[in-house]
């Protein structure tokens, strides 16, 4: 059920209705709300930590093999796909919707509070020291951004790959098929929904504490309930506002950035502090992060009995799935057009380096600022307030008030595009997954979230909806770990259909008369205006395709032919099967440095002008301009002899269970 806008109300009224109703409970009931939800995750903790850990390693080795195999070099997107941001905006986007604001809170913290605290060493030894970084670049490591990865990745590839929509119901299309438009997906969707705007209000809220105490350190702010709702209120001001000037505005801009204040920071930080101590540091931690990861993936404290990894891994595994949901699909939304292994180099690896960097540079000098130089004031803050920590531990630098400030900056950036993306990431839940939709529904969420946040931080039912949001992460974990299987099923028959084409079939050239020789040279070394390319669609490479059509239809498969403003396409319909299309397609490229014939105008001084070949899979890169009609007839049962051999390959595949 949608409106001409796109607006999914099967979706959009009963996430209303759940958010609503949470809210009211956690308003009236507080203590009550926080209690039952304590108690449902204390049971996970209890009785399903197993299952987090073995999930989490379940994800890390499957999205690695990913990386490594054959499937790495399947494109999110068709194949002639380009990426629509460059790289550097890419990864600026990605780093500040999955992490950035986390950094801001923990870098100084944790590493302290493990160090003060460890699960097995003793405390102040120089073993605590070392377990405490370990702890924290397993944390915040692979492991994360791996969470976030596949859900990104099955996302992009069914949405991109085999155009469903982009939310969270097409990662079982592998296993319920076209039920995902029924309420199996309606289910899904609103889940997300209702995960991502609690996940986003909850960092909200507890992010204003932050930045009211910093504004405490600069400008005497009193810290209060009162002005960490004004703070609130600006930055979904402000979040407004970046949605609605659109993703490749306001969410790009502050992405970039802040990703140039965070590399700021992070150097000053870096040579103002012992930095060759630093340097060191941050190379050990890595070889003994790595050197332990798989025994620490799997490490239950099963023999210690110690409840010290419910309270910090299970949490942060818990959390990371969480907001998986909210994460991937941004992640998602803004990755078409790369290959898997890119993808994953960059959504895994080129984050997690930038983050154990920014975790050793600032965890390595607050544990050497208590150790070295007694700076006892920083340790007992981490462990009376932690959102202030960041900024007791700036004071003991050169410049502590510019640092203050251009860390109160970074957090209020980092938390508009949190709250930005976030309301984009549920309009497209909402709208089944579309981007362009009415401005007022983009407002409307992103003002939800604040109001929400607001209400919440208020009533005090902050805690209990973060714990709620935390403990939602195990039926999603359930859902995501089919999505794989489903995926997996996926890509095994995207590489019969790569098999299938690359079957030994009658060459083009075969069809070629020998008389032709002059006419295809020509046509290879020209460059053919856009006109030129046009006429030739229509004229000789449709024609052709209305004589293959009506071919098939008196062989009994349906078919149709279709003609574009940008080119034509013949589709053949198999029923469940898979379908053939074979399509040309009028494509734009830059002239070459040399020139044929400098005589000859195209009318473009930029472009010259293909008529390349498409199947369903997306470009092929070969033109066939000025091919003869007998030509392009054979190259489409070419095409369509490799396609009856991808679903052959495909009956032939063993049926999975």
């Amino acid at each position: 059920m949608s409106d001409k806008n796109g607006l999914n109300k099967s979706v959009f009224y009963p996430s209303a209705f759940i958010i609503t109703s949470l809210i009211l409970a956690a308003v009236l009931s507080p203590t009550v709300a926080a209690e039952v939800f304590n108690q449902v995750q204390a049971a996970i903790i209890a009785n399903g930590s197993w299952f987090y850990v073995l999930a989490v390693a379940a994800i890390v080795t499957f999205v690695v093999y990913l990386c490594v195999s054959r499937y790495g070099s399947i494109k999110l997107g068709p194949e002639h796909a380009s990426p629509d941001y460059k790289l550097s905006t890419w990864l600026s986007m990605l780093f500040a919707a999955g992490m950035g604001i986390g950094l801001m809170f923990f870098g100084v913290a944790e590493p302290l509070m493990h160090y003060l605290s460890p699960p097995t060493a003793e405390v102040g030894s120089l073993d605590a020291a070392k377990q405490a970084m370990k702890i924290t670049f397993f944390h915040w490591g692979l492991n994360a951004w791996a969470i976030y990865a596949i859900v990104g990745l099955i996302l992009a590839y069914f949405s991109y790959r085999h155009k469903l929509p982009l939310t969270l119901r097409s990662a079982l299309h592998p296993i319920i098929g076209d039920r995902i438009y029924g309420w199996p997906g309606h289910v899904i969707d609103i889940f997300a929904v209702v995960s991502t705007v609690f996940g986003v209000a909850t960092s909200l809220g507890l992010g204003a504490s932050q930045v009211n105490s910093g504004l405490n350190y600069l400008f005497s702010l009193e810290v209060s309930t009162t002005n960490q709702v004004i703070i609130m209120v600006a930055i979904t001001a402000l979040a407004s506002i970046s949605v609605a000037t659109g993703l490749d505005k306001g969410i790009k801009i502050l992405s970039e950035t802040n990703m140039l204040l965070a590399v700021a920071l992070l150097a000053l930080i870096f040579i103002l502090g012992p930095t060759v101590f630093l340097l060191q540091a941050y190379v050990q931690n890595i070889g003994t992060y790595l050197s332990d990861i798989v025994r620490d993936t799997f490490n239950l404290f099963a023999y210690e009995k110690k409840s010290w990894i419910g309270g910090w891994t299970i949490f942060y595994w818990g959390w990371w799935l969480a907001w998986a949901p909210f994460v991937g699909l941004f992640i998602a939304r803004i990755s078409k057009g790369r290959t898997i292994r890119e993808f994953i180099v960059g959504v895994m690896l080129v984050p997690t380096a930038f983050t154990l960097l920014w975790m050793t540079i600032f965890g390595n000098s607050a544990i050497a600022l208590v150790v070295e130089q007694g700076v006892t004031n920083l340790a007992d803050m981490v462990n009376e307030n932690a959102a202030v920590a960041l900024f007791v531990f700036l004071e003991n630098f050169p410049w502590s008030q510019a640092l203050t400030f251009l860390s109160v900056i970074m957090i209020v950036i980092f938390f508009v595009t949190s709250c930005d993306s976030g309301a984009m990431v549920i309009d497209m839940l909402c709208s089944n997954g579309q981007n362009n939709t009415p401005l007022w529904q983009r407002l409307f969420w992103a003002c939800g979230v604040g109001v929400v946040a607001i209400i919440l931080s208020f009533a005090g039912g902050l805690s209990a909806l973060q714990t709620m949001t935390i403990a939602s992460a195990l039926p999603f974990t359930i859902v995501l770990l089919v999505a794989m299987f489903g995926l997996m099923r996926a890509l095994k028959v995207e590489m019969a259909k790569r098999e299938s084409l690359q079957a030994n079939t009658v060459s083009i050239n075969t069809y070629q008369q020998p008389e032709d020789w002059q006419d295809r040279l020509e046509n290879i070394v020209t460059q053919p205006s856009k006109k030129d390319v046009d006429s030739y669609i229509q004229n000789k490479a449709l024609k052709a395709l209305n004589t293959v059509q009506q071919q098939f239809t008196e062989l009994g498969l349906s078919s149709t032919v279709n003609n574009t403003q940008n080119g034509v396409y013949l589709t053949v319909e198999h029923g469940s099967e898979h379908d053939f299309v074979y399509g040309i397609y009028k494509k734009a490229r830059t002239q070459p440095d040399f020139d044929i014939d400098e005589d000859i105008d195209n009318g473009d001084d930029e472009n010259y002008y293909r008529a390349e070949v498409h199947l369903g899979e997306g470009g092929q890169d070969y033109d066939i301009m000025g091919w003869s009609r007998v030509s392009v007839i054979n190259d489409v049962i070419d095409q369509y002899q490799k396609h009856m051999h991808f679903l052959h390959l495909l009956r032939e595949q063993p049926t999975p269970g």
